[in-house]
Parts: C-alpha cells; sequence; structure tokens
C-alpha cells in the first residue's frame, strides 16, 4: 500500500498533570528530513521524538512541533545570563563614559534586553514526562499516518486507471507488431514497383528476404517483453507493504527507455503514435511518484 509524503496531524495529550501538544507536518522529499522543534528546556527529548517518527517514516521533509504544559501553580523561573549582562552593562557604561553621559546605569536598563533575563518553565519529572511524551507521539504518528495512507489511496486510485492504459497500449503495439513483416514487404513492393514504373519484374522471393532482413532490425519483441514486466513490477510494488515510491521512479525510467527504443525500431506511424501517447502518461505517472513515500 503506497502511502503520500504530504500529511498533518495534531494532538493533544494529558497524563499525570502534564499536557503534550504534539503538530506534525509532511512534505515531499528525496530523503528523510527531521525538524523537531522543542521547549529549550525539554531539548532531551528531541533523540526519543526522532527515534519514534524514524521507525514509522523512511522518506520526506518532517517537521515535529511540541509543546508541553505543566499544570502547576508555579509552573516559570526566571533565570539570567551574567555574561550577557555584564558585556551589555560595559557596553552602556563605555558609551556613557564617551558622551559625557552622567546618568547612572539603572535595571530597567538591563532588564528589557533580550536573554538577561529568560522564563524558565519547571521540569517535571523527567520518567512520568518521557512516558506522557511517548504517548504522545505515539498517537500523532497513528493520525500522521492515516492521513498519509487516504492520501495514498487517492493516488493509487489514478495510478492505477494510468497503469491500465499502458498496459493496453502495450498490447496494442504487440498486435501491430505482428504484422511488421507484411507491412515491410508491402512498402518494398510498392516502392519497386513505384521506381521502375513496372518495367521490371519483381522476384518475389527477393522481396520476402528484404522484408524479413528490415522486420528483424524493426523487431520489438524484447523492448515489448521487458515493459510488460515492468508494469507488473509496478502493479507489485503498489501493492507490497515497503516504501514505493524510489523504486516506482525507477521503474518509470526503465519503462520510458523501452518505449523510446521501440519508436525509433518500429518504423510504424501507428506504433510511434502510441508510444507518445504511452510516455505522456509516463510523465503524469512520475509526477504523482513524486509525492509517494
Amino acid at each position: 500500500m503506497i502511502k503520500s509524503m504530504t500529511a498533518f496531524a495534531g494532538i493533544e495529550h494529558s497524563r499525570d498533570n502534564i499536557t503534550v501538544t504534539v503538530e506534525m507536518r509532511g512534505y515531499n522529499s528525496r530523503y528523510l528530513d527531521l525538524a523537531v522543534k522543542l521547549p529549550s528546556s525539554y531539548g532531551w527529548l528531541e533523540d526519543m521524538v526522532k527515534q519514534a517518527v524514524g521507525r514509522c517514516i523512511s522518506r520526506g521533509r518532517i517537521e515535529v512541533r511540541i509543546q508541553i504544559r505543566a499544570d502547576e501553580q508555579t509552573c516559570w523561573n526566571f533565570a539570567i545570563n551574567p555574561q550577557l549582562a555584564d558585556a551589555y552593562y560595559a557596553a552602556l557604561d563605555e558609551l556613557k563614559h564617551r558622551f559625557g553621559i552622567t546618568e547612572a546605569i539603572g535595571i530597567s536598563h538591563l532588564a528589557g534586553i533580550s536573554g538577561i533575563i529568560e522564563t524558565v518553565e519547571n521540569q517535571a519529572d523527567a520518567e512520568i514526562l518521557s512516558l506522557a511524551m511517548e504517548q504522545a507521539m505515539q498517537k500523532a504518528l497513528e493520525a500522521f499516518e492515516a492521513m498519509r495512507a487516504d492520501e495514498g489511496q487517492a493516488m493509487a486510485r489514478d495510478l492505477e486507471a494510468r497503469l491500465a492504459f499502458i498496459e493496453n497500449c502495450i498490447e496494442r503495439i504487440d498486435n501491430l507488431r505482428q504484422g511488421l513483416v507484411e507491412a515491410c514487404h508491402q512498402r518494398i513492393q510498392t516502392r519497386v514497383r513505384e521506381l521502375t514504373a513496372d518495367q521490371v519484374e519483381i522476384d518475389p522471393t527477393r522481396i520476402a528476404q528484404e522484408a524479413a532482413m528490415l522486420a528483424d532490425k524493426s523487431d520489438i519483441s524484447e523492448e515489448l517483453t521487458r515493459a510488460a514486466s515492468h508494469v507488473r513490477q509496478f502493479w507489485q510494488i503498489m501493492e507490497a507493504d515497503a516504501p514505493a515510491g524510489k523504486p516506482l521512479n525507477f521503474l518509470l525510467q526503465e519503462l520510458n527507455r523501452e518505449l523510446n527504443t521501440m519508436g525509433v525500431k518500429a518504423g510504424s506511424a501507428d506504433i510511434s503514435h502510441i508510444v507518445v501517447s504511452v510516455k505522456t502518461e509516463l510523465e503524469k505517472l512520475r509526477e504523482q511518484v513524486q509525492n509517494i513515500e
């Protein structure tokens, strides 16, 4: 079953006076690109979040934003950054002497500077918080995976319709291929008659030999066999549980290569027209596959 790389999930989970809010967003990416945003005092939970995501998702740009709230009467402390305060005070003092300012440097000059005084959220008990986070991530991932699966089913229906069209085209090309020898025979015979104005007797055996040689050069049976095999593999990968995006993209490249060869070798206008139609569908398939994990 294929899954989309684009999805969204937002959940809130509470346990033992701790509330964890998780928002997950997924975007297209060639590889797994994970970005986690946590409150600064809970940065130690980042590895847990990344491991949880990595167990479920193998490809895509995943952004996880987490908020943690401890439902206590006092949930905020304040901390100062003494190095930043010293440096800023020294800068103010230098300005004061440079410009002959007599005003004293007061606390109001320092308190408004970002980073000198910061709010720090009280950390809850690590074991309880870890359990709450684990449960919150499980719920978020379940919702996220459900949306990815729903999007994947919608894409699968589109892919299936296009694959059915391509299979039909391959069968049509195979049927047309059966008449290539006769078509070559008729072309050669017609051309010789045009050049000789029916003044020269045509050796039917020699015409048949030339037609067979041309048909052999135009033989696309191997390309048709490989193309049909690629389509069967495409179906199988779509129905499997493993991530499908990369192998499907590879198969589309191989299908395109086989169709190009058919169009060049066949020497048939009817086959060339079908090849063009198939390549148009392959391009649409390729665009869809870029959204698949």
